[in-house]
């Protein structure tokens, strides 16, 4: 039996998680938590709620060599500062979810509700700025060929 055939059998199809469980992949929870906007925040340490407050999600990342920052009422969170991401429901229905590291829990809930507001788009400035250097340099070809029709 080849070694193709062997791992083929021995594949495990990627988890679906659906409302709760336990998101350990950090792209999967950069994507998640992506998607927030608005949210109820709790620092809890040691089971000690250290801080609570409300805040915009301005950035999700992942960098082994920057901070998870809360202040002012925005919230730069880094992936990698946390070991797994916990999501669950709370008593009322809310959608919750607690990044863990150690004996340190940021909880998240939203305030924010993607199918009554639905964000814009972020603007790709690359592909824009490429769209526009194309259409210029059209413009620029076209007024350089008709000038040197008008030679003719």
């Amino acid at each position: 039996m080849s070694q193709e055939s062997q791992s083929s059998r021995t594949h495990i199809p990627a988890p679906c998680l659906i409302d709760t469980g336990t998101i350990v992949d950090k792209r999967d929870i950069q994507r998640l938590l992506a998607d927030l906007s608005r949210v109820r925040y709790v620092h809890i340490q040691d089971g000690q709620v250290i801080r609570e407050g409300e805040g915009c999600i301005l950035e999700v990342f992942a960098d082994h060599h920057s901070a998870t920052l809360v202040a002012n009422h925005t919230l730069y969170l880094n992936v990698c500062s946390f070991d797994y991401l916990e999501m669950s429901s709370l008593p009322d229905g809310q959608s919750c979810f607690d990044l863990i590291q150690d004996g340190r829990q940021l909880r998240l809930m939203p305030l924010s509700n993607p199918l009554q507001t639905r964000p814009a788009r972020p603007i790709n400035s690359a592909a824009l700025e490429a769209v526009v250097a194309d259409v210029l340099s059209a413009s620029w070809d076209a007024q350089i060929d008709d000038e040197e029709l008008g030679e003719l």
